[in-house]
């Protein structure tokens, strides 16, 4: 390998040069050649969009992925140009628990069938959210990475050499200032001529460069379009299979409201203290069965007009949730609101005839809270 000295003298004597041209000029003993300010302003531009850019890519990433370690292990792997593995969500573990869970408790208790009808959503949940972070991180993350480690490093490399261009460009004007004998100063002008010709051509490469920037804006605004588009459907997606669940739940085996019917041999049995120490459940006024008269509940078809509530012990009931009717035979209920409720023979225990002025209808006893 040849070492070239004469190379080595010369780029040791350029940049002992710009280091005594910056030095002076930061001691203020030597002149600055300074930039326009439409060109000032480009490099501000640039700045501010850089420092957000990166501020905006670290938030983003904790907003996706809130675990530190997994981040690292993400940024890791994207390094070492692996494919990241595919993790597990929080609500997919979770899912996986409940079903578990259910699995031990008895899948066909009012516990174990809530739990797995939970888990069940907590999974579609986690299958949203998993790809909520996948779009996001292709049409949002990609483009602001690239953004940082492709065109700002371009921009930053070519301000450096420009930076240097104008250190030689001064040490030039200096050394013309200085320059006595006629040879010297035809010298320093011909060098001058020179790097003032490469200052330019470099100051039009950079102000090209950063006029760019304007473009990467409009490219970070589409992705920031498309970025809102993913987190919208994502949680409608989520308030989607939340009220799914919720209807699910209302329609679902006793849970809040028993009847002797659906107890367990075993609870029958129970001692007397241990029944004790159970809150005591509000109970709800049955219509007495007519003979002659056709149980619509028993038939599966409510005809609300021909519902008669009885003579005496109706209750109040305050609605705990918004609930929209499925269908005519329901009452879609305001939480909040005050209704009248009352039980038929034959029906639903989860179920109660509900009323509110001149509407009448099944309601979910889930929603409800009975008022003595």
């Amino acid at each position: 390998m040849e070492f070239n000295v004469k190379k080595l003298a010369s780029d040791a004597g350029v940049f002992f040069s710009r280091a005594m041209q910056f030095t002076e000029e930061k001691l203020g003993q030597a002149e600055k050649t300074e930039l326009d300010a439409h060109f000032e302003n480009l490099l501000a531009r640039a700045d501010c969009t850089k420092n957000w850019t990166e501020k905006i890519l670290r938030q983003t990433e904790v907003l996706l992925q809130p675990n530190p370690s997994a981040r690292v292990e993400e940024f890791l792997y994207e390094k070492l140009d692996r494919k990241v593995p595919s993790r597990v969500t929080n609500g997919e573990l979770l899912a996986q628990y409940m079903t578990e869970a259910a699995n031990d408790f008895g899948p066909g208790t009012p516990y174990g069938k809530t739990l797995i009808k939970v888990g069940e959503t907590q999974r579609r949940l986690g299958a949203a959210e998993r790809e909520f972070i996948r779009s996001a991180s292709i049409n949002f993350l990609t483009p602001l990475r690239n953004f940082l480690e492709g065109d700002w490093r371009t921009i930053s490399k070519e301000r450096r050499i420009l930076q240097n261009r104008r250190l030689d460009l001064d040490a030039c004007k200096a050394r013309l200032k200085k320059a006595k004998a006629a040879e010297a100063k035809a010298a320093a002008e011909h060098e001058l001529r020179l790097t003032q010709t490469e200052f330019d051509r470099q100051a039009e490469v950079t102000r090209l460069l950063l006029e760019g920037i304007s473009s990467t804006h409009v490219n970070h605004l589409r992705c920031l379009h498309e970025f809102v588009e993913s987190q919208t459907n994502y949680y409608a997606q989520c308030y989607q299979f939340m009220l799914d669940l919720q209807k699910q739940l209302g329609r679902f085996s006793g849970t809040f409201v028993g009847n002797a019917e659906s107890a367990s041999p075993a609870a029958a049995t129970s001692p007397p203290a241990a029944a004790a120490t159970l809150p005591a459940v509000p109970t709800i006024p049955v219509v007495p069965t007519i003979v002659g008269v056709p149980n619509t509940v028993a038939e599966g078809v409510l005809n609300p007009n021909e519902v008669k509530p009885p003579a005496s012990g109706t209750r109040r009931a305050r609605v705990l949730y918004d609930y929209e009717a499925a269908d005519s035979t329901e009452l879609a209920l305001l939480a909040d609101e005050m209704i009248t409720v009352y039980s038929l023979p034959g029906m639903d225990p989860d179920w109660l005839i509900g009323e509110r002025g001149n509407q009448k209808g099944k309601v979910p006893v889930t929603y409800l809270e009975l008022l003595s």
